[in-house]
């Protein structure tokens, strides 16, 4: 595997395990460019590395989460990574109070890096648990108990 491939799936696993997990925030000054760019940003988030900061500080505060790196790939400048991520509905996500519940969610991203540092972000996150934990979508598991 190329150099450039190393490090740019390290820059990664430093930003699920150290950032996500740990709150080092501070650590996306050094693995993110200025200009970093978010292509589905949440609602109110900024783009740029202060724009990362903003959302794991928002993911961190409402699902004290942890991340767990299920597949990392790596391709020339671009990586893919598929988590998973375990927490506790704590804090305010978008309007919903917090539940106090376990919610799960499961996701995909794909970073483009410069120079092993993070330039721009797509995702794809399934979050089906945590629309069933706060009400929003039936929990199947209770539908399936009431045809019994």
């Amino acid at each position: 595997m190329p150099e450039r491939e190393i490090t740019n799936k390290q820059t990664i696993r430093t930003l699920y395990e150290e950032v996500l997990n740990e709150g080092r925030l501070e650590l996306l000054d050094q693995i993110a460019w200025p200009e970093h760019v978010e292509h589905n940003p949440f609602p109110h988030q900024s783009q740029g590395a202060e724009g990362l900061k903003q959302r794991a500080s928002m993911v961190r505060a409402a699902f004290n989460p942890h991340f767990t790196i299920e597949h990392v790939i790596a391709e020339g400048d671009k990586v893919a990574i598929m988590w998973s991520n375990q927490g506790t509905h704590v804090g305010d996500w978008f309007g919903f109070a917090p539940t106090g519940k376990n919610v799960a969610a499961h996701g995909v991203d794909i970073f483009l890096l410069r120079d092993g540092r993070l330039a721009e972000h797509w995702d794809v996150v399934d979050t089906t648990d945590f629309l069933i934990k706060v009400g929003v979508l039936p929990d199947p598991a209770a539908s399936a108990e009431s045809r019994r």
